[in-house]
């Protein structure tokens, strides 16, 4: 019988662990590759093998050739990316013959969409209800919308996990923004209301798998750390339109906010995984909806959680807020996302991963959360790689 063999990138996310073990549970033959030197899910009994690679921010022609080379050498058929190193592996399959396929659209749409101004404009051409937002290239962009800054958020149209964002704050803070062409700003209006995350796979606009969640706990204020799943009719439908309009095939998260009155508005769109992954567990139902078009639901109807993240970040801010209560609770009604059947090496591995974040944390003197992904960023088309 053939082997099938899938590289997937991203290693150091607790995704694409996730996600080699779905695949190994199904019969693939699964490699990863990452650039740290031991990210979590190499640990993994579902790891054939850990490839690590150049940092592609930094040295991405050295990247190109040794995602080639690799997927040569292992007779990969199947790229699956999971974190920002998805835009680096667009401009690889959109410049190169490569003999694999990569589970991404082509690197224009993956571009677009990551663009939290462009992806709004997307959005509205689909006749789907979006949230007003302003594109700032210049300083006369910026005094354009200073008078409205209280009703206003402000972010970099290139960032990730909430970073350098600007909540309806006084006029004077804007001050410290410079967009410009190369790194513009966008101003998006305040929306009022309940978040809600989307995780999907889709195959040529047609939706696969969904997972719609809440995340209680965050990372400071980005990623999640605890979730737990919601159902809600006109986020679903968000979805299904997007995809339906874009045509796209592979994964795509969301970041929607819920009104009061039930209207659900875009924030912004990450072209690649995110943890509403952990909500499907049956190896051979998602790899069904990968490989041959069957639509599968989440299996899974606990909260997740990883808890040695819930102890760095979640007790702090239960601390700070006083909801220590809450926070022993929130432990208790979660499950371990990182737990798998006969596969316990990563959940160990995970002091390793975060020793090694930590320490290039300490010596770049940035967050832990910056040098988790630091040397995976894209920045957009005229991005500078320091």
């Amino acid at each position: 019988m053939r082997t099938y063999t899938v590289l997937i990138t991203g290693a150091r996310a607790p995704v694409a662990l996730h996600l080699a073990r779905l695949l190994d549970g199904a019969g693939l033959r699964v490699i990863l590759a990452d650039s740290p030197a031991s990210p979590i899910a190499a640990a993994s009994a579902a790891c054939a093998s850990y490839h690590r690679l150049p940092p592609p921010r930094f040295a991405p022609q050295a990247y190109f050739q040794a995602v080639a080379d690799l997927v040569r050498t292992e007779a990969v058929e199947l790229v699956i990316p999971t974190c920002e190193e998805i835009f680096y592996l667009g401009a690889l399959w959109r410049d190169r013959a490569m003999p694999a396929r990569l589970l991404a659209p082509d690197m224009e749409l993956l571009t677009r969409v990551h663009d939290k101004h462009a992806f709004i404009g997307l959005a509205q051409g689909f006749g789907l209800a979006v949230p007003e937002t302003t594109l700032l290239r210049s300083d006369d962009d910026i005094e354009a919308v200073r008078g409205r800054s209280r009703e206003l958020v402000f972010k970099p149209v290139w960032s990730r996990f909430a970073s350098h964002v600007l909540l309806r704050p006084p006029s004077s803070a804007l001050n410290a923004i410079s967009p410009s062409a190369a790194a513009p700003w966008v101003a998006q209006r305040f929306v009022v209301g309940e978040e809600i995350s989307a995780y999907a796979l889709a195959h040529d606009g047609k939706l696969k798998a969904l997972a719609l969640y809440r995340s209680r706990y965050r990372a400071g204020k980005g990623a999640g750390i605890w979730f737990e799943q919601v159902d809600d009719a006109a986020a679903r439908n968000f979805v299904e339109t997007f995809v339906a309009g874009t045509g796209w095939t592979g994964q795509i998260s969301f970041d929607l906010m819920r009104e009061s009155d039930g209207t659900v508005l875009p924030l912004e769109c990450n072209p690649r995984a995110v943890s509403g992954l952990h909500f499907f567990r049956d190896p051979e139902a998602f790899t069904a909806a990968l490989f041959e078009g069957a639509e599968v639901r989440p299996d899974v109807d606990r909260p997740q959680t990883v808890r040695l993240a819930m102890w760095v970040y979640g007790l702090p801010s239960a601390l700070r807020s006083g909801q220590i209560g809450s926070f022993r609770q929130a432990i208790r009604d979660a499950d371990e996302l990182l737990d798998w059947p006969n596969d316990p090496a990563p959940k160990r591995a995970q002091w390793r991963a975060l020793a090694e974040i930590a320490s290039k944390a300490l010596r770049q003197r940035i967050s832990l959360q910056a040098a988790s992904t630091r040397d995976i960023e894209w920045n957009g088309p005229l991005q500078s790689s320091i």
